[in-house]
């Protein structure tokens, strides 16, 4: 039978377990990737990985709401773990827990140690869900595969803004037309809080959202249907304002202003490319 943690101070004395997470607020239903950090210094080399059950969450409310747990998250895969040496797993744990209500909550993780038969647990980490500001929504139709006549699959975009930190952030998120089925919410960036948020929807059934971050920079991204962030750019003032449009060839493009090359460019620009004005590139 397996040791609490409070049984094993050797072990917890050279090994230990911690949770991190890259920010502390999340929106209903927003990926929470923790990144449990395994730090070994007990001379020996740790074997994880081989059980189904070798790390496993829990989440708990501050407030004592009891946070229902549909399953454990599936982490396979066996690794070692050297002496003096850290490896770290990211698991999505939004999936496995219903993280809906907004508070604050407490998540923590167990590591079984298998060849010592005892387990480890972290400090519990601490992260907070807020209820967003919905700005916008639309239903829109996904095209089936060629040949298929059955109607459309009817799935929902909406925007959605967030105050973290003194910090205006701008989400999307896109569901079924119930908004019972999920499939992402994420954050598109920071934005001002004067900023309207222009969207269009093309015929694929992306959508377009250019949004102002700063006194003259704006925000374009595109977002697929299923909730992938497929471009991110990023257009200042000059003299005219970057605005959506439609083109001769009916594709929605960002005309006025001028394209910056970001570092958090999606796709990451070629070093040898050179941006024109409607956000496309060529090489010289």
């Amino acid at each position: 039978m397996l040791s609490g943690f409070a049984f094993v101070p050797w072990v917890a004395a050279q090994v230990s377990i911690e949770v991190v997470l890259e920010q502390e607020q999340f929106l209903p239903s927003e990926s929470v990737v923790a990144a449990v950090r395994i730090t070994n210094f007990s001379g020996q080399t740790l074997h994880l990985g081989k059980e189904d059950d070798w790390l496993r969450f829990s989440v708990e409310a501050r407030d004592g709401y009891v946070v229902s747990k549909q399953d454990d998250p599936a982490v396979k895969g066996e690794f070692d773990v050297e002496s003096s040496k850290i490896a770290t797993k990211r698991v999505d744990v939004a999936p496995y827990f219903s993280l809906t209500k907004p508070g604050r909550y407490l998540i923590t993780a167990t590591v079984k140690l298998a060849q010592w038969d005892k387990e480890l647990s972290s400090k519990p980490r601490e992260f907070d869900v807020i209820a967003g500001t919905r700005l916008w929504e639309q239903e829109f139709g996904v095209r089936r595969a060629a040949g298929d006549t059955s109607p459309p699959e009817v799935r929902k975009y909406a925007l959605q803004q967030a105050i973290h930190l003194k910090q205006m952030k701008l989400y999307v998120r896109v569901t079924d037309q119930s908004e019972s089925h999920i499939f992402r919410v994420f954050p598109i960036g920071p934005m001002v809080s004067f900023s309207q948020p222009e969207k269009q929807i093309d015929h694929d059934s992306n959508l377009h959202v250019l949004y102002q971050i700063g006194a003259r920079k704006f925000n374009y991204s595109l977002i697929s249907p299923d909730g992938r962030l497929i471009i991110r750019r990023t257009y200042e003032y000059s003299d005219t304002r970057p605005v959506l449009r439609i083109d001769r060839e009916g594709r929605i493009v960002v005309i006025g202003g001028v394209r910056r090359v970001s570092p958090d460019d999606l796709p990451a620009p070629p070093e040898t490319s050179t941006p024109d004005n409607d956000g496309r590139t060529t090489r010289p």
